[in-house]
């Protein structure tokens, strides 16, 4: 790594057992601050009750301030009973479909998390996974933690331990032979991130409402990308949160994330020429081998900043 970024490794890598809650709820009450968490979630009627459960057990409910303010579901869609345990378990559910209507939606998680800008008011939104098992609130107060306490972050995301079935740091394929080439070769300020493509981290609104959001697969490097052209490095860090238990994608899925994780950083690289916006791939049919060919994500939202019905929410 280049000498930055052992530094930043060293000074902006911690565990989420460095900050107690107590501290932060300290930090918290003290500074005025408000934490939104935000779960995108599509078909998660298994998992996504007990995450909700545990984030209102452990930091909302019982506590002398509770630490996180509010606490949304988006449903993108789902067929499932997503949205019916959702809401019994305490989380505030909103259809993706009904937050900006005037702009019709788009499949994709960036899509989602965009738009719950618009239906969240906290100083600093969290996104957490909704396909998590065994999920602790860990999660949630370790990467919310360095923007209660350090001023200068802004963007926080988990690291953690990925395992695939019985093998331990088998996880994140597409991490390993995608995301983390990509940056090591043309983003290396961003090679210490463990896990630059999880789906938990936390940013402050000021910085999110500034970026642009890939609506697919490639949100997460998209965002973690900008947001290291806009405020550096140093603004950035990461938490220990343990081990990371969800359901693990087919080949033929982290194929198609693969493609539009490549587009989302080629388009970040040139915005000149762009590569066929497609990826063809195999399924075998009962006559042999049959081509699927697949768009791949390529739209991306505005900074929210600029969406008037954002602008006119904070005027109103």
């Amino acid at each position: 790594m280049l000498e930055e970024v052992e530094r930043w490794f060293a000074d902006r890598s911690w565990s989420a057992a460095d900050r107690p809650l107590d501290q932060l709820l300290s930090a918290k009450r003290a500074a005025g601050t408000t934490v939104s968490v935000v779960l995108p979630a599509l078909d998660e009627e298994e998992t996504v009750g007990a995450i909700v459960e545990v984030i209102r057990r452990d930091l909302i409910d019982g506590l002398p301030v509770p630490l996180v303010d509010e606490l949304v579901v988006v449903d993108s869609g789902s067929t499932d009973r997503t949205a019916e345990v959702a809401a019994k378990a305490g989380a505030h559910v909103v259809h993706r479909d009904d937050i900006l209507p005037r702009i019709p939606a788009v499949h994709g998680k960036g899509e989602v998390l965009w738009r719950s800008l618009l239906v969240t008011t906290g100083d600093i939104v969290c996104f957490v996974d909704a396909d998590l098992r065994d999920f602790s609130s860990d999660f949630v107060s370790g990467i919310v933690g360095p923007l209660l306490t350090e001023p200068d972050v802004q963007f926080v995301k988990a690291m953690y331990d990925r395992p695939l079935g019985d093998s331990p740091g088998q996880g994140g394929r597409v991490t390993e032979l995608v995301a983390r080439p990509l940056l090591n070769l043309h983003w290396p300020q961003l090679a210490g991130f463990v896990q630059p493509l999880g789906g938990e981290y936390a940013v402050r609104r000021a910085l999110l409402e500034r970026l642009p959001f890939p609506v697919g697969y490639g949100v997460e490097l998209g965002l973690l990308v900008d947001a290291l052209h806009t405020v550096g490095l140093d603004a950035l860090a990461q938490v220990d949160v343990g081990v990371r238990l969800h359901r693990h994608q087919g080949g033929q899925a982290l194929g198609r994330m693969a493609a539009a994780i490549y587009r989302t950083a080629q388009l970040r690289l040139s915005r000149g020429h762009l590569v066929r916006p497609e990826l063809t791939q195999f399924e075998r049919g009962p006559n042999g081998f049959v081509p699927r060919t697949y768009a791949v994500d390529t739209e991306e939202r505005p900074p929210m900043a600029g969406v008037k019905e954002y602008s006119g929410r904070r005027v109103a």
